[in-house]
């Protein structure tokens, strides 16, 4: 029997599998590699480096193998799949060595901050800042109230007492103004507006707006968010209301529907 020398230690272990496989088969045929060279078309020196994992045989040379030694090549063919793997991903990387911990150098220490303001000093900056802040709030704001009045109704009332103290209307997303409907000796009064001649279509917006929604959330029609703009819900109410008065229906309001309204 041969005496074989050891295969590389790099050998990737299915490459390894294979050739110690075909060395058994070789073996146990009892040929020589000129026998097998002159057996099959691969000359002598090429079965001595298949043969010793210097390099990969071809699936031809493993299925000439196997049939001058009179096998069944289909698992050598297994092996050599695996193994032809193997070789195409080439030797095992070897592990990197990690650098030795170097010490850091010695950082020298950072250089003092100078110091800012004091805390009370940012307090005092911060309440100056609020003090300005609320002032100027303040002084867009008095317009808007009477004297001491406070509250969502922004002073209306008091406009409406003072002639000729009328407030600009500014409307804000999203914003929505209480109703406190009364009776006066006018009829139903709701605090925003006295007209009884303005004319209300979609799309209109103003205190009379919010006056004309909060009377139809008085009499049970619901004209949606109270927000001072008409819309299809304020609209769709005063249409139930001209209905249910026997006025034309067309949703606007207009001098015949504020006399239902403050009726």
């Amino acid at each position: 029997m041969s005496r074989w020398k050891g295969l590389p230690a790099s050998l990737d272990q299915r490459v390894r599998q294979l050739v110690v496989q075909l060395r058994r088969l070789k073996d146990h045929s009892g040929l020589s590699l000129a026998s097998l060279a002159a057996k099959t078309a691969y000359s002598r020196s090429s079965w001595e480096r298949y043969l010793n994992g210097k390099k990969l045989p071809p699936r031809e040379a493993v299925e000439a193998l196997a049939r001058v030694c009179g096998t069944d090549p289909t698992r050598l063919l297994a092996l050599h799949e695996v193994a032809a793997q193997a070789w195409e991903a080439g030797p095992p990387q070897p592990e990197a060595v990690p650098p030795e911990a170097v010490p850091p150098e010695a950082v020298p220490p950072a250089p003092a901050r100078r110091r800012g303001p004091g805390t009370r000093g940012l307090v005092a900056l911060g309440a100056l800042a609020l003090l300005i802040v609320a002032g100027a709030v303040l002084l867009l704001v008095r317009p808007w109230q009477d004297d001491g009045a406070a509250g969502p109704d922004r002073g209306v009332e008091a406009a409406a007492r003072a002639p000729g103290a009328v407030p600009a209307f500014t409307h804000r997303a999203g914003e929505t103004y209480a109703c406190h409907v009364r009776r006066t000796g006018d009829g139903l009064y709701a605090g925003r507006s006295r007209t009884a001649t303005a004319i209300l279509g979609n799309g209109t917006s103003g205190w009379e707006a919010v006056e004309a929604q909060c009377l139809l959330r008085h009499r049970g029609y619901d004209p949606g968010p109270v927000d001072g703009i008409v819309g299809e819900n304020t609209m769709r109410a005063a249409k139930r209301l001209q209905q249910a008065a026997g006025l034309p229906v067309d949703g606007i309001v207009g001098p015949d529907t504020w006399k239902a309204l403050r009726r």
